[in-house]
């Protein structure tokens, strides 16, 4: 059938990446001023995309997306960003993402990789402009702005996916895999234990419990020092905070729990199909309130769960359950422990096996997972098939996801609660609160996003913003 020459430039982008994603006629050729890649004749499946914060991890995301078109590059640090800028000679650039949302119409999609105080903000930016989002974990920087950016995601109705990767592995699949066929038994402990802030005696990752400089050296002429803060409290320039270094600080970042929890917790969330904790508690080295404290330990209680084992959830790809009908799922408790700290060795570990300065471990009553290794023999026994579907890739499922397939495994329905529970573990960490919470678990209230047993960790739950910045 003859098509009026009006009308595919009547569709707009959006529009046109799904109907071609989902149709059957084949593959078609369009002119780039329907794409808009500036004039440009392109495949209809390409996505137009924008990084934000595009030096280290940034660059990493740019590069494992670069089968699309990367039309626009936002980053305050002209030196880091180099690189990028580099890659992606064509795209346009800017410091300030606001500016570049504004200005540059056909963006499909953004890329987050600033420092955590900046990821609620840069995600949302696009979210109100109806972009998909990719955002970096921990997704965002404080439990209240986790949950306010999933409910913006989804009344928005665009594809999103946090940055952590792990999620779309063998290793994740295998684990729940592993726990459903009930070759362990009722799992009643999870641990899961990282060697950041520090990986040796005389080596770290970035610094915690440290006192903020006092020194204020001149600003980089390739740094946009106040874009840089944000929405972050106002602070002289430092080193000690940027490049990368901000991760230690309250201000900018989120400490070695957010860093890798988000990584270590979520295999552990979907085989034990956790949801919110019904309270947490932690102890931690000696730190003052600028700086995380050089390590800790946060322990989450969950209740007992009757979840539904559903063979291919579209929001968990798959790894929400196999099979029909429930699985009752025993209370439990989860801790978390970094800085070099783990658990005590499981009884029936033979001596001489390495728990590893980075590793989970599920105790359950017939056994216990030692990252994917089971144990004792008669468990590790068991023979366990594969039920859940395999990933196409990390990247690759927000990629589909923005043209019309399924939601990612890590779209902010599953990453928004994820991201809660690892934040709701820094505020029992804040030590404005560490007389009080020895003499108390924090009792939270996940309906109502507040900690009921005392009022005064509720000001951690969200943060206060730098005039002229609002979420």
């Amino acid at each position: 059938m003859k098509r009026s020459s009006q009308t595919l430039p009547s569709l707009n982008r959006r529009q046109f990446l799904r109907a071609s994603a989902v149709t059957s006629f084949g593959f078609l050729v369009v002119p780039g001023s329907v794409l808009g890649l500036n004039g440009a004749t392109s495949p209809n499946n390409k996505m137009n995309l924008a990084g934000i914060g595009v030096g280290g991890q940034g660059a990493s995301d740019l590069r494992e997306l670069s089968t699309e078109n990367i039309v626009a590059l936002c980053d305050v640090d002209q030196s880091q960003a180099a690189g990028s800028f580099k890659r992606f000679a064509d795209a346009k650039r800017f410091t300030d993402y606001r500016k570049m949302l504004e200005e540059v119409k056909d963006i499909d999609g953004i890329v987050v990789a600033t420092p955590d105080h900046h990821h609620a903000f840069a995600a949302m930016e696009g979210i109100k402009r109806g972009k998909h989002v990719y955002c970096e974990k921990p997704l965002t920087h404080s439990v209240w702005e986790a949950r306010h950016l999933a409910q913006a995601a989804r009344g928005a109705k665009v594809c999103t996916q946090m940055g952590n990767q792990g999620q779309a592995s063998e290793d994740t699949r295998r684990l729940c895999e592993i726990v459903w066929s009930g070759a362990i038994g009722a799992v009643r402990e999870a641990h899961i234990w990282t060697d950041r802030p520090s990986r040796g005696l005389f080596e770290e990752y970035w610094p915690q419990g440290v006192p903020r400089p006092s020194d204020t050296p001149p600003v980089p002429g390739h740094i946009d020092w106040n874009l840089w803060l944000g929405p972050a409290p106002e602070r002289p320039y430092h080193p000690a905070y940027a490049p990368f270094r901000w991760r230690g600080w309250w201000d900018f970042g989120t400490g070695a729990l957010g860093d890798i929890g988000c990584h270590a917790m979520d295999p552990v969330f979907r085989a034990l199909k956790l949801g919110a904790p019904t309270d947490v508690q932690a102890a931690s080295t000696r730190c003052n309130g600028d700086s995380f404290p050089l390590g800790s330990m946060v322990t989450y209680s969950f209740p007992a769960r009757t979840a539904a084992r559903q063979a291919n959830n579209p929001h968990l790809r798959g790894v929400s359950g196999v099979g029909a009908g429930e699985v009752e799922m025993a209370a439990c408790k989860l801790v978390w422990y970094d800085g070099g700290l783990r658990p005590p060795r499981p009884q029936g570990l033979p001596n001489g096996t390495l728990m590893g300065d980075n590793g989970r471990l599920l105790i359950g009553d017939k056994g216990f997972i030692l990252g994917n290794k089971v144990y004792p023999a008669e468990a590790a026994g068991v023979q366990v098939a594969q039920s859940i579907p395999r990933s196409p890739g990390h990247y690759r499922e927000w990629v589909e996801a923005c043209k019309g397939g399924v939601p990612a495994g890590a779209n902010f329905d599953w990453a928004g609660p994820l991201a809660e529970a690892v934040l709701l573990g820094n505020v029992a960490l804040r030590v404005q609160l560490r007389e009080d919470l020895t003499l108390c678990k924090l009792q939270w209230d996940s309906a109502e996003l507040k900690v009921t047993n005392l009022p005064e960790a509720n000001q951690f739950i969200r943060r206060e913003y730098r005039a002229g910045w609002a979420l």
